[in-house]
Order: C-alpha cells, then structure tokens, then sequence
C-alpha cells in the first residue's frame, strides 16, 4: 500500500517539476518574442530609459531623428506624451551639419541633459541622458 502511494506521489511529483520547466520555457519565449527589432532610418534616435511598463501612459522604445523633433503634451509633437510634468511644447532637437542640438521651448519644469537643466541651446553627444518629467532618454548617434 505505501509501495503504491510513493510511487504515485512520485509521479505526480515528476508532473509538477515538467510543467514548471515548461512555463519558465514559455515565459522565455513570449519575451524574446516581444523583442521589437529597430528599423530606424537615421543616423540619430532617442531610446527610452524607463521601464515602458512602469509608465501610465504610452510611449514609444525609440524615435528616430530626421531634421528636426519636438516632444510635449500636445498631439501635434513628434513625440506625444501625457506626462503631467510635461509641457505642451516642451523641446525640440535640430539636426544641423551633421550635430544635432536641443533646445527647451521654455518649459515648465525643465530639459535636464545629464543632469543638468539647461538654459540655452546644447549639443548633444553621443550617449547624453535626455530628461523631461519622469521620462529619460538616450540619444544615440549613430553618424
């Protein structure tokens, strides 16, 4: 009789650990699938650096850089966010010969490059942590 028992709770014991493996195979699965593969056009972007999931509002992984990029609160921005920290026009960064530069649009509460706010216009260098609101971004320059 308890030949029977431990034989069985064996098995449902090998059950358990099987479909444990199982799971954590799928959770590894459904995240590499999740995994968006950057087709960006230019030679500059902007990459979140927050957790997009930690953020009550949507916003994209990345946004490329053409000539010129503005971010607020209002639709009519290139990057659109509804961070109340935000201003309805809050910056924007130009391309110019090859340098690209930005400019706060006399927000409210700030454009912070390194965590620095800035006053004037700022060059931006490759790896520069760009921060607005909750929000930070790196830029990237790939050129």
């Amino acid at each position: 009789m308890y030949n029977l028992i431990s034989i069985l709770f064996k098995y449902i014991f090998i059950i358990i650990i099987y479909l444990f493996i199982f799971s954590i195979i799928r959770l590894i699965y459904l995240d590499i699938k999740s995994i968006n593969t950057i087709t960006l056009e230019g030679n500059a972007y902007l990459k979140l650096i927050n957790r997009r999931d930690s953020l009550p509002y949507k916003v994209k992984e990345h946004y490329s850089i053409d000539d010129e990029i503005t971010m607020g609160r209002y639709s009519d921005n290139d990057i659109f966010i509804q961070d109340p920290f935000v201003s309805k026009r809050h910056f924007k960064i130009v391309e110019d010969e090859g340098a690209y530069y930005l400019e706060d649009l006399d927000s409210a509460n700030g454009t912070y490059v390194n965590n620095e706010r800035i006053e004037d216009v700022v060059k931006l260098s490759n790896g520069d942590i760009i921060r607005v609101g909750n929000i930070e971004f790196l830029f990237v320059d790939r050129g």
